[in-house]
C-alpha cells in the first residue's frame, strides 16, 4: 500500500523547527509524503519574529492548482500571513471539503513577534474556521482572539471550544498547554465534548503546536476516527517533549 499523502500550507521558518520545515520532518517520521505550499516567508531565531513577506495570492493559488488533489488524505494549515492568503487557502478547502483539513490559527511565535496581524485573524475567524472540513487546533491565546474574549481560563476551556467549533467547522481541538498545573485539551464537535487531561511534562519544546496539527493530520490521512487520531497524535507530542534536544539555545524535537 502506498504511503498517505498531507498537504502542508503555510510559512516558512528558517530553522525548521516550526511551520512546513518542521511538516516535512514530522511527515517522515510517521511514514507519511508530505506536499507543500508556502503562503509566506519569515525570519526567525530565538528571539522571534523579525520579519514576515506574504506571498502573493496569485502565487498561493498556482501552487494550490499545482497539487495532485486526488491523492492527498489530509490538510495541515499553518500560518497565514495575509487576509487575501486566507481567502484563497479557504476557497481551496471549500473546492475539496470531503478531505480533512487541520487548521492551526498561529498569530504569533511563541518566542514573539506577530505572523498574522488583525484583518488576517478577523479572516481566519470569519472566512477559514467556518469551514465545514476543518478542525480547528487554537491555543489558548488564538482561541481567545477568534472567540473575542480576552483571556480563555481552564474554566472557558469547554464553552469556548463550543462557541467555535459552533461557526460551522468539524471540530475544534481547544489547547492548554499553558495553563497552570496539567494539561487540559479539550476537544469539541456537534456531538460531544472530550477533555484530555495528563500532568505537565518537565520539559518545554518549540514547535509544539506544529508538532500536534501535523501529527494530527497525519492520523487522519491513514484513516484513524477523530478522537482516536487526536490521542495518537497528544501521545507524539508528549514523546517528542520527553525527548527534546538542545538546538541554538531552544529545546526542540530530535
Amino acid at each position: 500500500m502506498s504511503e498517505p499523502v498531507v498537504l502542508s500550507i503555510g510559512t516558512t521558518h528558517p530553522w525548521n523547527i516550526a511551520g512546513i520545515g518542521l511538516d516535512l520532518v514530522i511527515a517522515q517520521t510517521l511514514g507519511v509524503r508530505a506536499l507543500t505550499v508556502v503562503a509566506a516567508i519569515t525570519a526567525q531565531d530565538a528571539q522571534g519574529v523579525h520579519a514576515v513577506h506574504p506571498l502573493p495570492a496569485d502565487i498561493i493559488a498556482a501552487q494550490l492548482d499545482a497539487i495532485p488533489w486526488e491523492a492527498v488524505a489530509a490538510i495541515r494549515v499553518g500560518a497565514l500571513a495575509s487576509p487575501e492568503s486566507v481567502k484563497v487557502v479557504a476557497a481551496a478547502l471549500r473546492s475539496h471539503v470531503t478531505i480533512p483539513a487541520v487548521v492551526d490559527p498561529v498569530i504569533a511565535a511563541s518566542r514573539g513577534g506577530r505572523i498574522a496581524d488583525d484583518a488576517t485573524v478577523a479572516a481566519v475567524r470569519d472566512v477559514l474556521a467556518t469551514v465545514e472540513s476543518v478542525v480547528l487546533t487554537p491555543n489558548l491565546a488564538e482561541a481567545a482572539a477568534l472567540s473575542g474574549r480576552s483571556t480563555v481560563t481552564r474554566d472557558d476551556l469547554a464553552d469556548v471550544a463550543r462557541l467555535l467549533q459552533k461557526r460551522g467547522v468539524r471540530a475544534v481541538l481547544l489547547k492548554g498547554g499553558h495553563l497552570d498545573g496539567d494539561v487540559a485539551d479539550t476537544l469539541a464537535t456537534a456531538d460531544a465534548v472530550d477533555v484530555f487531561v495528563e500532568p505537565r511534562l518537565p520539559n518545554a519544546m518549540r514547535g509544539t503546536g506544529c508538532t500536534l496539527a501535523m501529527a494530527l493530520a497525519c492520523e487522519l490521512a491513514r484513516g484513524a476516527s477523530l478522537r482516536a487520531a487526536v490521542q495518537s497524535a497528544r501521545a507524539f507530542v508528549r514523546t517528542k517533549i520527553a525527548t527534546a534536544s538542545t538546538f541554538a539555545g531552544l529545546n526542540v524535537a530530535r
